[in-house]
């Protein structure tokens, strides 16, 4: 059977739902395509540069489509649409924000990406340098966010979530702790799309500021 790197990553993909990145090895990718193990290193020398093959399905799949922002569409709106975009892809796979966080993603659509927002940027006002410093922080922001969010889906342990309100709330001292505790329901709020949503507002508040002033 002939095998390609874009297979294989796709392959490994397909395993994260089943078994999250922990669980993902060579041999059980090698395993869903019917080959052994020592044919996948002719096209990925190890699990980082699987990784790397992942992650650059994943930021394609979030990104194939982006065009720049319409007449009536605004920088902000524009970016922040593609941090919600880049969140959808990685839940869509168990463990997906880990697995794009810290790869090399080499393919012309990462730097077309950064190019498309640059220029929206620019054209918005901003200077070349405040606009690059952007780019990251919403990426940043975004991958981390979502790396937290899906840790507290709780299935990496195979028991109770420690993650859970209840459990939260059973091990944090009120009387030390006071304010925590108070403030738990907002701390680890189920609600995670308006937690991304009020986070993402702050990032892209403090970038117009940073432009523009108060």
């Amino acid at each position: 059977m002939k095998i390609n790197r874009e297979q294989i990553a796709r392959t490994a993909l397909g395993l994260l739902n089943d078994v999250g990145l922990d669980g993902l090895t060579m041999r059980l990718v090698a395993k869903e395509l019917g080959v052994q193990a020592p044919a996948l290193y002719w096209h990925v020398r190890n699990k980082q540069e699987l990784l790397d093959a992942m992650a650059t399905i994943l930021f394609i799949e979030a990104t194939e489509r982006l065009e720049l922002p319409g007449r009536d569409v605004g920088w902000a709106q524009w970016l922040g649409d593609q941090a919600r975009g880049l969140r959808r892809t990685m839940l869509h796979y168990r463990d997906g924000a880990r697995t794009l966080a810290g790869t090399n993603v080499t393919d012309p659509v990462i730097f077309r990406t950064i190019e498309l927002t640059l220029r929206t940027l620019q054209d918005a006002g901003f200077s070349l340098r405040d606009a690059a410093q952007a780019v990251p922080a919403v990426l940043h922001y975004t991958i981390g966010f979502t790396i937290e969010e899906q840790a507290r889906g709780g299935e990496a342990y195979d028991t109770d979530n420690p993650y859970d309100p209840e459990q939260v709330a059973a091990r944090c001292d009120a009387e030390r702790f006071p304010l925590t505790t108070q403030a738990l329901n907002d701390l680890f709020d189920p609600d995670t799309d308006a937690g991304f949503e009020h986070g993402l507002q702050i990032i892209l508040t403090g970038i117009r500021v940073t432009r523009f002033g108060a």
